[in-house]
């Protein structure tokens, strides 16, 4: 009965509340998540997103992506904060139909393969390099390189993912036959079309 429930929750996320963005295969989606894109939002297969998390900002993510609780993907320029003679309450927001500030056309972009940990804040129109790890409440507001970890407000580089070029080189071989093998694996290149 509760794997039914399951079932029926994420039938009515994907298909039902979330049906206006594309949603890959194996979604797993916590309670309070929210979900909003003015433009696009474009989530690849596997993707595990943890309770009380947001997206609130056009994104495109790619495969075997995983998000803790509480991360935060959100605009920079949501209000039009230098409009001069309106308090920033009052100014115009990305969410509405007028607007045409800073924000617009901005996309993140957040590779195969990136965890990013409890409670970080990705900030609007970075791009997380495949196999980055973000750590736990760290504030993204630059791109990441591949295979990397980040960690800081703002987060900075703070060691590579693997210890040494061969394990990477390894990784990279072993990771592509395990994907083949399982027959999930589409790539971002699947998504940014």
């Amino acid at each position: 009965m509760k794997q039914l429930l399951r079932q029926l929750r994420f039938f009515y996320l994907v298909h039902l509340k979330w049906r206006r963005y594309q949603i890959g295969k194996n979604l797993y989606a916590g309670v309070r998540v929210y979900l909003w894109a003015r433009e696009k939002l474009v989530i690849g297969n596997n993707f595990y997103i943890g309770r009380d998390s947001q997206i609130e900002t056009d994104c495109i993510i790619g495969d075997n992506v995983i998000f803790g609780n509480k991360v935060a993907v959100v605009g920079k320029y949501d209000h039009h904060f230098q409009k001069v003679g309106v308090p920033i309450r009052l100014a115009p927001r990305i969410r509405d139909t007028h607007y045409s500030w800073k924000g617009l056309n901005q996309i993140t972009v957040i590779e195969d393969d990136v965890w990013v940990g409890y409670g970080a804040i990705i900030m609007s129109g970075v791009k997380l390099g495949k196999g980055s790890i973000v750590a736990a409440g760290s504030v993204v507001t630059k791109d990441t390189e591949p295979y990397t970890i980040y960690a800081g407000n703002p987060a900075r580089r703070v060691r590579d993912r693997f210890d040494s070029y061969k394990d990477l080189e390894d990784h990279i071989l072993l990771e592509k036959q395990f994907l083949e093998d399982h027959k999930q694996y589409r790539g971002i290149e699947s998504v940014v079309a």
